[in-house]
């Protein structure tokens, strides 16, 4: 298993889980051979001082067994937590350095299925490894070596008993691993819907499709038991076959043994120990065969957990070795750029464009024309499918994404906030601000009007996703985080819409005065948000067709001419 690795830090600990779980098996396996020596040396031979001694030499026994087998699961829950923990974190690592396009390809909710349940059935496998497997195998080997020091012949009913228990086992494996894939795949879907219908709960209501988003869980739930039901029915089978075969094999047991006491050739406490040693023989194989079950489980997931580890980032750090122009800077040369879903259909078309340090640039153009898809290769969200874009006269493949990332400020167009109070969201920023650059932040992205009418203040909690805020309230708190880094370039991807133009133009005003030098990239669906920026870039089904001052755009730029009069008349229309 690839992910054995992760058992070396505990090696000790999974060493001495079996180690431990050895001395109590080791015990176990002596009780029947004392509790025969009391019935046919001291009962029947009317010896109590030797059932006084023999008893008490059990009970330390058992002591020192219950001993070995706390310590045991000690030791066995100590690796398989710290296994467990260490997986996690480097499957979440490997999570979060992935693009966009990759964790789409996953889905969320197979991802969380991944982190949680799959890590946790390989973690059950470890501690079970570690304690059980070790048990029942020691139980096994040493129930059959006792049994045939009682009476060599008891050794005939194993030879027919083991392998009609293995057979039986085999099979029903067999037809269940395969399942497992299964059951995972289904819960993989349930935690999908689940996710859509929390994030998406205000849009359910809003359209009234409670009762159809209900339906669609119910399909995927009732999906998910049945393939349940499927692995469960299998299993089911299991245990009685082998009850009947391990009972069959206890009253040959009995038979032979009476026999032999009859011709006095064994002694009753012998045949009783007989028995207990074939019942601990043949529950080994009855707990391996529980085991086989979790590693069927296991490996599924561990499967699935691989796919996530070995998957390559494709958005990779640079070499960093790079000699900066002027900082600010943004230039796209002949960039073309396509999502791999896409079935090859450009998003962006051969776009070049540079931006100078300092300016104030706007990017408009009609809805799918390309426009967040231009600004996220900026930060290197993806990388173009051709051409170059460069930040600060550098190529940005070549940037470490820490070094890159660390000189841009985005606000996106769907606000992103944490559990926590406003000023741990406002610090995503600059963690070490201080609470006055925190304050001077919310000040210049018009967000301290509401957030001083919280009880309080920036230290009021914000609920989960921001759920107790506006959209408007949202934005201004991103915004706030964005101005806070204090970046070279500062890029808000749509992320104004939810303000009336009043707020926005105090913020824009703002963002003059505190940002100067800052290079500002607006993606807008408003011109009239933009059309005093000292340039507009405007794209048109993923082509530049056009980029100027709002009055040159207007002379010569008919694509600009149009949005400009669709927009001013819907404003006529409004007014009106």
């Amino acid at each position: 298993m690839k992910l054995i690795k992760y058992i070396k830090p505990y090696i000790i600990f999974a060493f001495l889980a079996p180690l431990s779980m050895a001395g109590e098996v080791m015990i176990d396996l002596l009780q029947p051979k004392l509790m025969s020596t009391i019935v046919d040396d001291g009962v029947l031979g009317s010896n109590m001082d030797l059932i006084i001694k023999t008893g008490i030499t059990m009970l330390i026994l058992i002591i020192f067994g219950g001993i070995c087998g706390v310590a045991s699961s000690a030791f066995a829950g100590c690796a398989s937590q710290g296994f467990s923990r260490d997986l996690r974190n480097d499957v979440y690592k490997k999570v979060m350095s992935l693009s966009f396009q990759q964790t789409d390809k996953f889905t969320t909710g197979s991802l969380v299925t991944r982190l949680t349940a799959d890590i946790s059935a390989v973690q059950q496998l470890v501690d079970f490894s570690l304690r059980m497997f070790v048990r029942n195998i020691i139980m096994f080997a040493g129930g059959i070596v006792m049994m045939l020091s009682l009476n060599v012949s008891f050794g005939k009913i194993i030879a027919v008993a083991l392998p009609v228990q293995v057979v039986i086992v085999l099979l029903i494996i067999r037809k269940a691993n395969p399942l497992y894939t299964i059951v995972a795949g289904k819960l993989d879907t349930v935690n999908s819907v689940m996710q859509e219908n929390v994030t998406g709960a205000r849009v359910v209501k809003a359209y009234v499709r409670e009762d159809y988003e209900a339906g669609r869980f119910n399909d995927a739930n009732v999906s998910l038991m049945e393939s349940n039901l499927k692995v469960q029915k299998l299993v089911a089978i299991l245990q009685p076959l082998l009850m009947v075969v391990m009972n069959v094999s206890v009253i040959v047991v009995i038979w032979i043994g009476g026999l032999q006491v009859q011709a006095q050739e064994m002694q009753v406490g012998q045949v009783m120990a007989a028995i207990t040693y074939l019942t601990q023989i043949l529950h080994g194989i009855m707990m391996l065969s529980m085991m086989f079950q979790t590693v069927s489980r296991a490996s599924a997931s561990a499967k699935r957990i691989n796919e996530v580890l070995e998957t390559e980032p494709v958005i990779t750090d640079g070499k960093g070795d790079h000699t900066l122009g002027e900082k600010g800077t943004v230039s796209l040369r002949n960039v073309s750029f396509s999502y791999a879903d896409a079935s090859g259909r450009p998003v962006l078309t051969e776009i070049s464009l540079d931006i100078k340090a300092g300016e104030n640039i706007a990017i408009l153009g009609a809805t799918g024309s390309g426009k967040s898809s231009l600004v996220n290769l900026i930060p290197r969200f993806y990388d173009p499918t051709q051409g170059e874009v460069l930040v600060d006269g550098v190529n940005v493949r070549n940037f470490t994404l820490n070094d890159l990332r660390s000189r841009i400020g985005i606000v996106l167009q769907k606000s992103e906030l944490f559990s926590g109070t406003v000023a741990d969201n406002i610090k995503w920023g600059d963690f070490e601000a201080s609470d006055e650059a925190v304050r001077k932040a919310a000040d210049i992205a018009q967000a301290s009007e509401f957030v001083l009418t919280m009880p309080d203040g920036f230290d009021n909690p914000i609920a989960e996703k921001g759920a107790s805020l506006s959209g408007g309230q949202k934005q201004r708190l991103s915004v706030s985080r964005a101005v806070l880094k204090q970046p070279e370039i500062l890029i808000f991807d749509d992320s104004t819409s939810a303000l009336d133009l009043g707020t926005e133009a105090k913020l824009r005003q703002g963002l003059r005065k505190s940002l100067k030098g800052t290079t500002v990239i607006t993606i807008a669906q408003r011109i009239a948000s933009v059309k005093d920026c000292d340039r507009i870039a405007v794209l048109d089904h993923g082509r530049l067709v056009g980029c100027d001052t709002h009055d040159n755009l207007m002379k010569t730029c008919e694509v600009y001419k149009d949005i400009y009069s669709s927009q001013q008349g819907a404003g006529s229309v409004v007014n009106g």
